[in-house]
């Protein structure tokens, strides 16, 4: 057997059933499936054994523990030479299997990942959040990019690794969120260099609805913190954009609130002006916004829900950031007591 896909499971029966479906479709069978359920207490065993004639299929459940152990749970139970990582909520096109052997083939390298992309069938809200993170004018641009990056870090949502370097770096972290970066950023620390295989791309769900969305980049803003403590120097400056932006955005807002209260008290509209030109670049960059999406998606109703998305996106991250660089830079909390309650329980 070439390949173990490693899938970890929160309550998601039903992506499940479609990423397998998907799975079955495959043009090149050598691959395994190993299905780790994490605490659910929707569990997807019924859909496993739906498909148990059909692929080579091995379903655990274990306590939960997040996704990183989960992965490690899995890898510790395959048989391949490589390791496909994949999140419950993707899909696979008919030909992921065979881009990803001949990619191996034409570059062999010992970690790489692909892309992500929203499926025509997503609901608007899906492909809106799909648009956020991956549109270069929410700094989610490089998602999907180059193939001759200086260094590129593959994603838990389509990571590939030979076992034995994963065996060999004892796999994933006990961090909650942004546990792939970790694994990235070590895999690459050890000396080997991920390559992107555009052609191993899949279509990614995501979160369905702007609360989920919210939560998710909240988090991942306060991972970035975390992850600089971790790994000293590997903070750019595009991990710091969401929050410019979210300060910016709040900022220009208490400026409008200000003019908006010299209007009242001075009895007069000399002041309108500072109660309206604040808005004039948040306007702008939502127009942006809702222009390039509704062209790329080919649809108004995606642009519009693009521009929240856009906020949602850029705000959530930065406002995790910061709440996390106040708790870790300034307080000197560690990792699991800034955030025990959310992360670790």
């Amino acid at each position: 057997m070439k390949y173990s896909i490693i899938v970890p499971v929160f309550n998601r029966p039903d992506e499940v059933d479609e990423l397998l479906e998907s799975l079955s479709n495959q043009t090149l069978k050598d691959f395994e499936v190993i299905i780790v359920e994490d605490g659910s207490t929707k569990t997807c065993k019924d859909v496993c054994d739906k498909y148990a004639d059909i692929l080579a299929l091995h379903y655990y459940a274990k306590e939960n523990s997040g996704p990183g152990q989960s992965r490690n749970y899995g890898a510790e139970r395959a048989s391949g030479d490589y390791l496909l990582i994949l999140d419950s909520d993707v899909v696979l096109h008919e030909g992921y299997i065979q881009a990803v052997e001949d990619s191996l083939k034409e570059t062999p390298t010992e970690a790489f990942g692909g892309p992500d992309a929203a499926h025509p069938s997503f609901t608007p809200v899906q492909k809106a959040i799909s648009y956020s993170m991956t549109s270069f004018f929410t700094t989610g641009g490089i998602r999907g990019g180059k193939t001759k990056l200086d260094k590129f870090y593959p994603r838990s949502f389509n990571m590939g690794i030979r076992r034995d370097v994963y065996l060999q770096l004892r796999g994933f972290s006990k961090m909650r969120f942004g546990e792939d970066i970790d694994f990235s950023y070590r895999i690459v620390e050890a000396g080997y260099k991920p390559r992107l295989f555009p052609e191993a791309w899949v279509w990614h769900k995501r979160r369905t609805d702007f609360r989920k969305f919210f939560r998710q980049v909240y988090n991942s803003g306060i991972a970035r913190i975390n992850l600089e403590k971790r790994h000293p120097g590997t903070m750019k400056l595009v991990h710091l954009l969401p929050t410019v932006f979210t300060v910016g955005v709040i900022g220009l807002i208490l400026i409008s609130a200000v003019g908006r209260l010299l209007m009242y008290y001075c009895g007069n509209d000399q002041w309108r002006w500072l109660c309206l030109l604040p808005w004039l670049p948040i306007i702008i960059y939502s127009i942006l916004i809702l222009t390039d999406s509704t062209i790329r998606n080919k649809s108004l109703k995606v642009g519009l829900l693009s521009v929240p998305a856009a906020f949602v996106q850029l705000m959530g991250y930065g406002l995790g950031f910061i709440e996390s660089w106040w708790k870790r830079c300034i307080l000197r909390q560690d990792e699991f007591q800034a955030f025990e309650k959310t992360f670790y329980n």
